[in-house]
C-alpha cells in the first residue's frame, strides 16, 4: 500500500449515517495521483455521500480521510469541487463571469473585490470551456449544460491539483460531455487527479482508467482493466444492473 502522501484520496474506515440507516459502512479507498477515477454504483449506494463526506460537507460518524496525505481542512483551494447541478440554486442573481470568479475568493479574501487579473483568469477558465461569450449572461439563463461548463470553469480557475465532480454528465447534451471528458483527460494527463461520481457504465472503460465500485460498501477498486468484470457489477449492481456490454463481448 502507498503512503498517504503518495495518494490523491486516501479513506480508512469511513462510516456516515442519516438516521439509523448507514449510508456508507466502513470505507477503506485509495486513489493515486494522475488517475481519471470513476465512482459507480446503484443509485443509494453512497456515492455522492462519499465524496460529501470525504470534502467535509458531511459529518461521518467514525473514519478517517486525507488528501495527498493531509486533513481536508489543509487543502481548502487544492480541490476543485463540481456539485451536483441540482443542488445548485440557479436563480442567484450572478452572472457567468461572477460565478468563476468565486472560485478564487479563498486566495482574494471574501472582502477584497476581484480585479482586472481576476476577471482575466475568469475569461480563461471560461474559454476552456467554450463560454466566454456568455461571461455577461445571467447564470439563471443558461442552458442545463452551460451552467455545468460554468462551474466546471469555477473549478479550473483554483488551478487545483485534485478536481472532483459530482455527476458532471447527467442533464447535459452530447458535446457538453464531449468537451468535459476531453478537457478532464488533459488535466490528467498534466499530473491532476480527477475524480468523478459517475452514472454511464457503459462510458466506463473509455472515458476512466481507475475505477472505484460501491454500494454502501467498497465492491471493488483499481485499475478499470482489472476492476470492470462481471463478477464486481454483479456484486455492486445485483438484479438492478443494466445489459451492457463488457470487454469480452459478454454479458454480466
Amino acid at each position: 500500500m502507498l503512503h498517504e502522501p503518495d495518494q490523491a484520496l486516501h479513506v480508512e474506515d469511513l462510516t456516515v449515517s442519516y438516521g439509523s440507516m448507514p449510508a456508507l459502512w466502513d470505507i477503506d479507498l485509495d486513489v493515486p495521483i494522475g488517475v481519471m477515477c470513476a465512482i459507480v454504483g446503484p443509485n443509494g449506494a453512497g456515492k455522492s455521500t462519499l465524496i460529501k463526506a470525504a470534502l467535509g460537507l458531511v459529518r461521518p460518524v467514525a473514519g478517517h480521510v486525507r488528501f495527498l496525505g493531509r486533513p481536508v481542512g489543509a487543502m481548502r483551494g487544492r480541490i476543485g469541487y463540481v456539485p451536483q447541478r441540482h443542488s445548485v440554486d440557479w436563480d442567484f442573481p450572478t452572472t457567468a463571469a461572477d460565478v468563476v470568479e468565486m472560485g478564487l475568493y479563498r486566495s482574494l479574501g471574501w472582502f477584497r473585490r476581484p480585479g482586472r487579473a481576476a476577471r482575466a483568469r475568469a475569461m480563461a477558465a471560461l474559454a476552456q470551456v467554450g463560454m466566454q461569450d456568455y461571461a455577461d449572461r445571467q447564470i439563471d439563463q443558461l442552458s442545463g449544460g452551460q451552467q455545468q461548463r460554468v462551474f466546471l470553469a469555477r473549478a479550473l480557475i483554483q488551478d487545483a491539483p485534485i478536481l472532483i465532480l459530482d455527476e458532471p454528465f447527467a442533464g447535459v447534451d452530447a458535446a457538453t460531455e464531449a468537451l468535459i471528458i476531453a478537457l478532464l483527460k488533459r488535466l490528467r494527463d498534466e499530473g491532476r487527479t480527477v475524480i468523478v461520481v459517475h452514472h454511464d457504465l457503459t462510458t466506463v472503460q473509455s472515458y476512466f482508467d481507475w475505477l472505484v465500485m460501491m454500494n454502501i460498501r467498497i465492491v471493488a477498486q483499481g485499475p478499470v482493466a482489472q476492476t470492470y468484470t462481471p463478477e464486481n457489477l454483479r456484486a455492486a449492481y445485483g438484479r438492478h444492473l443494466a445489459m451492457i456490454a463488457l470487454p469480452d463481448g459478454g454479458r454480466p
